[in-house]
């Protein structure tokens, strides 16, 4: 079991001080053109060096590395000329969860986290023959004999159900894309940024059936860095910071492969206990959350989190997202960047810079309003992790 006691003493010891991104729509559309934009390596170098300069700190700093696959630690380091003490490779949530661990535990000092991905460029499928992730027996390669290879038709199966079980409507889903939306709109390098209203989004055909087009994430290119140090180190650095001060995790593996965490319990088990942890980690509450970031391959996550971490009865999520109260000038934002289905498709990563981008006042004309509080959270495959984020202005 967590040891709450033991976590206590982490929170508000590691800060994110570096925050560095692509620019996801002009790469995007040169992309379309044909144009050559990079691959993996050059997208997380840029990445990287943006979050550098953000943060007044140099490669000569960097004693940590955690990169996110696909890229190797190894190759990574070579191409950004950081000769680390310790370096590992780690998912979005979980590269923060484990920087964290190794500042506290005094493995590192600063750590940079840093992901690059070519996947548009290099026409990586992520359902057929050759899905991405076959080779290593990902949950959803199992049902190929069905005709269940792609991620796609595994959520639209959770979403019927969900649906059915909840009497959400396809317009109260199709309200996560319009909200999302309408933050991209505001962001200057959104990669989707034309309007889309709900009459738009249902008049989609399906893709399988109930998600549409806009109920999927996009496939783009880029990268995305951030920089992790202890909070003593913030602060001598004198620019706004954002302090790491809870963190949440709780599997759901059993029966995983047979699909029945999602479809008979939508991950609320495994959401509630990391809720429970992170929030009690935090000393805070869903009520307390000002931004809320949530990891959206299907825009189905969207209602599942709202619902699995307490910021809405079972149930009754489709209100919630009718009410406009997730989309600018509502109450919970969710996704303000444009989430991955029309912000920037980073695996989870771009969620996080943008979180920090919130709490630091620096989102532009999507910011929130007196945002200090941020929330992200991720339910991918019954890995439920969530991190609870503060803003600390100087």
């Amino acid at each position: 079991m967590p040891d709450l006691e033991r976590l206590s003493a982490v929170a508000g010891t590691v800060a994110v001080v570096g925050v560095g991104e692509t620019d996801y729509g002009a790469d995007h559309a040169r992309s379309r053109r044909g144009e050559p934009i990079g691959d993996g390596y050059a997208h997380a170098a840029t990445a990287l060096r943006r979050a550098l300069a953000d943060c007044g700190l140099t490669k000569d700093d960097v004693d940590g590395l955690v990169c996110g696959p696909t890229l190797a630690s190894e190759r990574l380091g070579e191409v950004l000329g950081i000769d680390t003490r310790w370096a590992d490779q780690a998912d979005a949530v979980q590269a923060v969860v484990k920087a964290t661990a190794a500042i506290h535990a005094g493995l590192a000092e600063t750590v940079a986290l840093v992901y690059g991905t070519d996947q548009r460029a290099a026409g990586v499928a992520y359902g057929g023959e050759g899905a991405a992730g076959g080779e290593r027996h990902l949950s959803y390669t199992y049902f190929s004999p069905w005709g269940l290879t792609s991620q796609g038709a595994l959520y639209a199966l959770l979403a019927n159900r969900y649906l059915a079980e909840t009497g959400m409507t396809e317009r109260e889903l199709g309200g996560v894309a319009v909200a999302q939306r309408a933050f991209a709109r505001l962001h200057p390098h959104a990669v989707m940024r034309a309007p889309l209203t709900i009459e738009d989004h249902l008049a989609q055909p399906y893709i399988c059936e109930p998600l549409r087009r806009t109920d999927y994430c996009l496939i783009n290119d880029g990268g995305v860095a951030l920089v992790l140090t202890t909070a003593e180190r913030a602060r001598r650095l004198d620019r706004p910071f954002v302090l790491v001060r809870g963190i949440g995790r709780s599997d759901h593996n059993r029966d995983a492969t047979s699909l029945r965490p999602r479809l008979e319990e939508f991950y609320r088990p495994a959401q509630r206990a990391a809720a429970e942890q992170v929030y009690a980690m935090a000393g805070l509450g869903p009520q307390d959350v000002d931004v809320l970031q949530i990891y959206d391959s299907f825009s189905v996550h969207v209602p599942l989190a709202l619902e699995g971490f307490g910021f809405c009865g079972d149930g009754e999520a489709g209100k919630l997202i009718s009410s406009g109260d997730l989309g600018p000038g509502g109450r919970l934002p969710v996704n303000t960047a444009g989430g991955h289905l029309s912000g920037s498709y980073m695996q989870g990563w771009g969620h996080q810079a943008e979180v920090v981008r919130q709490l630091r006042a620096e989102a532009g004309d999507r910011q929130v309003p007196g945002a200090r509080i941020g929330q992200y959270v991720s339910d991918v495959a019954g890995k439920v992790t969530s991190i609870v984020y503060e803003g600390v202005a100087r």
